[in-house]
């Protein structure tokens, strides 16, 4: 309701087909949220079956403040949010909120990467019609390929960085990074996979999945500052021990996020569990080519 009332307080009028397909719902309940709004103070403009909020409702201009930005305050906005580390709960808070309050095409623009937000608003479209997309070209770390991707796209993490997908080939959902993706293209074909689409845990090093694993090193204040710096959200899991010693206590989807992390600092961390981690870094090692 705050979301149609939003968009009524805009300066164009809209239809109740337009408003119950914009928001997925029957015309019916559209025609029951106006009712709403007028009980409580709205004055409805209707002209010619357009309605929008009249100017001259109560309160009006302290509505208007609240819930519009121009578009240079919400580049201000968005450049301010940048400065946050990246992935901080708050960062993804202000995001949230900037996404509800400013139209949700121009909030891409400002908030994504240029050469990424074409993608975003093409995911964004194929996730309201519930189509199925092919990401052409993504480069995929965890495979070390570029290919195409047939996929039903379902969600956004909170800062558009990555979209939880149905993957048809491995019948699971998991994320992708919008940042590597070349092309989005929509088909012509409708989601098939609906009840298995599901939002899975993210580890503090962006990594989603089905899995939990828990995970125990330790580290010293060269890795733990690092670790800070690089995976802000991994604090929670972070305790001093002693000696200038921390230990990390948490858990992640998979090895390949924690796997980057500790290789890159093999003289600074020591593995405590579990053994399957371990065994994932001896294999690392022994393929590494020097």
């Amino acid at each position: 309701m705050l979301e149609i009332l939003m968009k009524l307080s805009g300066s164009f009028g809209y239809s109740i087909k337009q408003l119950a397909e914009d928001f997925d719902s029957s015309e019916r309940t559209i025609y029951r949220y106006l009712t709403t709004f007028k009980k409580t103070g709205f004055l409805l403009d209707n002209h010619n079956g357009y309605f929008k909020i009249d100017k001259k409702s109560p309160d009006y201009n302290d509505l208007s403040k609240l819930i519009h930005f121009s578009e240079e305050e919400a580049h201000i906005l968005s450049k301010a949010i940048h400065l946050i580390d990246d992935e901080s709960k708050f960062k993804n808070d202000l995001y949230e909120k900037l996404y509800v309050l400013f139209d949700s095409d121009k909030a891409v623009n400002k908030i994504v990467r240029k050469e990424s937000s074409e993608n975003v608003i093409r995911l964004k479209g194929a996730i309201k019609n519930k189509e199925q997309v092919i990401l052409q070209g993504y480069r995929s770390s965890n495979s070390d390929n570029i290919r195409d991707r047939l996929l039903e796209p379902f969600d956004f993490t909170s800062s558009y960085n990555y979209v939880w997908c149905y993957d048809m080939e491995t019948k699971s959902s998991k994320t992708f990074k919008v940042a590597r993706i070349k092309e989005v293209k929509i088909t012509d074909k409708k989601w098939r996979n609906e009840k298995h689409h599901k939002r899975n845990g993210i580890d503090v090093f962006r990594i989603g999945g089905e899995k939990i694993i828990p995970v125990k090193f330790s580290l010293s204040l060269m890795a733990y500052n690092l670790l800070l710096e690089e995976y802000p959200l991994s604090e929670k899991f972070l305790t001093k021990s002693k000696d200038n010693k921390y230990l990390f206590d948490g858990w992640v989807c998979d090895f390949n996020g924690i796997g980057r992390f500790v290789l890159g600092m093999m003289d600074q961390v020591e593995v405590i569990s579990p053994k399957s981690f371990k065994e994932y870094l001896n294999d690392k090692i022994k393929r590494k080519k020097f």
